[in-house]
C-alpha cells in the first residue's frame, strides 16, 4: 500500500524505533520509578533518556518540563483544562482540532467566554487580532500550529510575544508540527506546547507529552499513583511526576526515542525541506485536473505537508473508499475531528474534504502515481 495519511499516523517507522520498542518489552518491563531492582532502573532510564531528547529537541531548558502522556489529546485536556480559570476568557482558531474545541465547549458551559478567530487558508490567524481579542480576564491562547486539514501555519512565534507580552500563557498543539519543522518554546515564548509521539516524532502510537514552563501554574488532570510521596494523600507537585500518574507506556516511550534520534541524526531542516518537495508536487498536480477542488496554502506559501481536495460530483468518503480498494493508496476523508475548520472551507455539510498526507519517506514515484489516481476519478 501507498501511505498517504501521515497527519493521522505515522505509517512508516525507523527500524530502530521497532527494535527498541522490541527490546523495552523484552528486557526493560519493569515499572519505571517504582521499584528499585535493576528491571525497574533500567525502564526508568529508558523513559529519562526520552524525556531529556524532548527537551533538547523543543529546547525545553529542564526535562522536567517535559511531562510524558498517551497522546496528544490527553496532553491539550491537560493544559486547558488545569490553566483555565473559572468564568474566564480563551481565546483560540477557527483551524482547531476538536481535542482543543471540544474541552472549550465544556468550559463555556462553566460560565468561561471563547473567542474563535478566524483564519485565512493562506496565513492563518492574523497575530493583531490576537492582541485586539486580550481582554482583562483572558487566561489562556491555544492554536494549532499547523491545520490538520489545510496544513496552515499560524504564526506561533508573533502570537507567542504578544502573549507574553501580555502576560497570557500561549498553549500550542504541535500535532502536525513536532518533528518536522523546527520548534524553539523558549524563542517563541510557548508556555505549553501539546505533542503525540506518534505523527512526526515516528514513535509508537499511545505515547505524546505536554512541555510546561517551570513556573506556569497547571493543574493535573488525573491523580493517583506516582511512585513519590505516597504518604502524602495529596498529589505531588513536583513535576513531572505530578503530570505522571500510573504506569507509564515505556516500550512506546522507548520507540519514541528511537524516532527522536533518527530526526536528529537525519536532520529536522532536513526533513522538513523533503517534505515540502512532495507537498509541492501534490499541489502543482491536484492544481491541473479539472473538476479538482483544493483546500490548502499555495505552493509558495509556508505550509505544513497536509492537502484537503475534493472531486466534482464525487463523495470524499467515495474518493477514499476507491483508492484504497481500487489504487492500493491510503488517504483520509471526512472532517478530520475539526469542524470549526470545515466550516470556515464550506465542506461542513458536504462530507468534508479527502486529505492526503505524505511524509519523509514517500517518494515522487508514489506521489505521481496518487495524482493519476485522482485523475482517473475525475475523469469518470
Amino acid at each position: 500500500m501507498i501511505y498517504l495519511d501521515n497527519a493521522a499516523t505515522s505509517g512508516i517507522k525507523p527500524e530502530s524505533v521497532y527494535q527498541a520498542s522490541d527490546h523495552a518489552l523484552r528486557c526493560c518491563s519493569g515499572n519505571p520509578g517504582r521499584s528499585g531492582h535493576d528491571i525497574s532502573l533500567a525502564a526508568g532510564n529508558l523513559v529519562e533518556e526520552t524525556r531529556l531528547l524532548l527537551s533538547e529537541l523543543f529546547n525545553a531548558g529542564d526535562s522536567s518540563c517535559i511531562c510524558f502522556t498517551n497522546n496528544a489529546t490527553t496532553a491539550l485536556n491537560t493544559a486547558i483544562l488545569g490553566t483555565v480559570k473559572p468564568h474566564s476568557h480563551v481565546i483560540t482558531s477557527s483551524l482547531e482540532h476538536n481535542s482543543v474545541s471540544r474541552p472549550l465547549e465544556y468550559l463555556k458551559s462553566l460560565g468561561c467566554r471563547v473567542t474563535v478567530l478566524p483564519a485565512s487558508i493562506e496565513s492563518g490567524v492574523d497575530p493583531d487580532e490576537v492582541r485586539k481579542a486580550i481582554g482583562a480576564d483572558t487566561s489562556l491562547v491555544v492554536m494549532t500550529h499547523v491545520s490538520n486539514v489545510t496544513g496552515t501555519v499560524n504564526d506561533i512565534a508573533s502570537i507567542g510575544r504578544i502573549c507574553r507580552d501580555e502576560g497570557i500563557p500561549f498553549l500550542v498543539d504541535a500535532a502536525q508540527s513536532a518533528g518536522s519543522r523546527s520548534i524553539d518554546v523558549q524563542k517563541n515564548n510557548i508556555d505549553m506546547l501539546a505533542f503525540p509521539g506518534h505523527k512526526g516524532l515516528l514513535g509508537p502510537q499511545g505515547t505524546g507529552g505536554l512541555y510546561i514552563r517551570k513556573d506556569l501554574a497547571v493543574a493535573p488532570l488525573t491523580r493517583g499513583g506516582t511512585g513519590s510521596f505516597s504518604e502524602s494523600p495529596d498529589q505531588p507537585e513536583e513535576r513531572p511526576s505530578a503530570f505522571e500518574s500510573g504506569t507509564l507506556n515505556v516500550p512506546g516511550i522507548a520507540g519514541l526515542g528511537a524516532g527522536i534520534r533518527f530526526i536528529k541524526e537525519t536532520g529536522i531542516d532536513n526533513i522538513h525541506a523533503r517534505e515540502d518537495v512532495l507537498r509541492r508536487l501534490i499541489l502543482a498536480g491536484l492544481r491541473e485536473i479539472d473538476g479538482v477542488r483544493v483546500y490548502s496554502p499555495s505552493a509558495d506559501a509556508d505550509a505544513g505537508c497536509v492537502i484537503s481536495f475534493t472531486i466534482d460530483c464525487m463523495e470524499p468518503s467515495e474518493v477514499s473508499m476507491i483508492m484504497n480498494s481500487q489504487f492500493n493508496i491510503a488517504v483520509r476523508s471526512g472532517l478530520h475531528c475539526a469542524p470549526y475548520a470545515h466550516s470556515m472551507l464550506g465542506t461542513l455539510q458536504s462530507g468534508g474534504t479527502v486529505r492526503v498526507s505524505p511524509d519523509y519517506f514517500n517518494t515522487e514515484e508514489e506521489i505521481n502515481i496518487f495524482l493519476d489516481a485522482v485523475r482517473e476519478m475525475a475523469g469518470f
